[in-house]
């Protein structure tokens, strides 16, 4: 069974039904396997609770929109 995972910061729900959507779209269509086989998980983090190089998402958001 394919298992598809994303992870994000906070979506919408109309974000992720066409996530949802979409992924087990394209993917049945490169992998010609059904798309009733496919699982999709997408775990929302906190961009306080995930950092990179040192600093929380949240901190490097901050600075990129300064």
């Amino acid at each position: 069974m394919p298992y598809i995972s994303i992870e994000s910061g906070k979506l919408t729900a109309e974000q992720k039904k066409l996530l949802i959507e979409r992924l087990t779209q394209v993917a049945s269509e490169i992998t010609h396997i059904p798309e009733q086989f496919f699982t999709i998980t997408i775990k929302e983090l906190s961009n306080e609770n995930f950092g990179i190089g040192g600093k929380s998402i949240g901190e490097i958001k901050n600075n990129y929109n300064s």
